[in-house]
């Protein structure tokens, strides 16, 4: 009789789409991980310039046209200041693909990945897709990956650990120091590091740095995307760098997956990474006002949140029974269990919304604290 693969019985649909499916549609979604500002004007038109002059039309290069790899590698220089070959990339389709492919080439059946606990949903989906292991890895109270544990949690069986900062769903910025230690724990101990870096121009007052830059060995792969810095997140649009060796490896992955990411977005991702970057700057600042007007409604309210500084998130400790209040009274979180063991007793709120609608949902917030306590 005809049956399922293992690998897919062990993943489940995502918990944050069960609550999505469970609002009402009326509801105020802090749910959504995405920006809510327009795509940038020019990357909009450099997509329908090329639909309208028939350059969209066919198949490109597997690793994406020559000039999207030149911008993402000129925005490597510009951005994180590390030299990144043009042919040392892939474009994928979005950061999602990017982690799948890099998880495909990197682990045999059995093999353990070490993930953040909490962390974003996909590392442990994508690692049993693969055939391994998800090992949780505990995060400080800070909500940070603390380089300690990672390498405490490694074993002979261990082929990879996953690094996201700025994370979804914390909004936790690694320090730098904690950065050139995941390098020196991936050049030690010749496991990969996978460095999700998705969010890496949204943070607020302390600044992004990649293991890349500090790495002796080939032992890191950087995955990034156009997704949540220009808001493309339905453009589908990502990429993934590391060596010359890895790149190959991923790529025997990507071709058959994927074949090459839509062409008409990597017109588009092409202008956003080399045109004006003012419009990043503009929707961060928004980002940060945003995360104070919610900041200082929950505490307000009486609830603990490590200070996110970066992405949109905000993972406050909140009482039992508060998610599902806060939803049956019309605001969309999501249960912080969704995102790990680790999540237990947290949300997670986004702040990818205007201050007026943070406002009114931070009353429904209130009433529903005020509930369950």
């Amino acid at each position: 009789m005809t049956g399922f693969s293992r690998r897919i019985e062990e993943i489940s649909i995502s918990g944050i789409r069960e609550v999505f499916e469970a609002a009402g549609e009326d509801a105020i979604n802090l749910g959504l991980g995405q920006p809510d500002f327009p795509t940038p004007e020019h990357a909009r038109r450099a997509a329908v310039d090329a639909v309208e002059a028939g350059r969209a039309d066919g198949y490109t290069s597997n690793k994406g046209t020559r000039a999207l790899r030149e911008a993402i590698a000129a925005k490597h220089d510009r951005d994180n200041g590390f030299a990144v070959d043009p042919e040392d990339v892939i474009a994928t389709a979005g950061g999602s693909e990017a982690l799948h492919v890099a998880l495909e080439a990197h682990v045999d059946p059995g093999e353990e990945v070490l993930v953040p606990d909490p962390g974003f949903v996909s590392y442990d989906a994508l690692t049993r897709l693969a055939g391994g292991t998800p090992v949780p890895v505990k995060l400080r109270e800070d909500l940070t990956l603390p380089p300690e544990a990672v390498e405490e949690a490694i074993t002979e069986d261990t082929a990879a650990f996953v690094v996201n900062s700025p994370a979804n769903p914390t909004g936790a910025v690694g320090s730098e120091a904690d950065m050139r230690e995941f390098a020196r724990i991936a050049d030690e101990h010749d496991v990969l590091c996978l460095s999700d870096e998705v969010y890496e121009r949204i943070t607020f007052g302390r600044d992004h740095h990649s293991p890349l830059t500090d790495a002796e060995s080939d032992n890191v792969v950087v995955v990034n995307a156009c997704s949540k810095t220009y808001s493309m997140t339905g453009w589908r649009l990502g990429w993934v760098t590391g060596s010359t060796r890895r790149v190959e490896r991923m790529l025997r992955a990507h071709q058959y997956v994927q074949a090459c990411a839509s062409a008409p977005a990597q017109y588009a991702a092409t202008a956003a990474l080399s045109g004006p970057q003012d419009v990043v700057d503009e929707m961060v600042t928004a980002f940060e006002r945003r995360r104070d007007v919610l900041l200082d409604g929950l505490a307000d309210m009486g609830l603990e949140t490590p200070t996110p500084q970066g992405a949109f998130y905000a993972m406050p400790r909140v009482p039992e029974g508060w998610v599902e209040e806060t939803i049956d009274r019309g605001v969309v979180v999501v249960p912080g269990e969704a995102f790990g063991a680790g999540g237990a007793g947290h949300a997670r709120i986004s702040y990818a919304a205007g201050i007026e609608t943070l406002k009114e949902a931070l009353e429904v917030m209130g009433a529903a604290t005020d509930a369950v306590r």
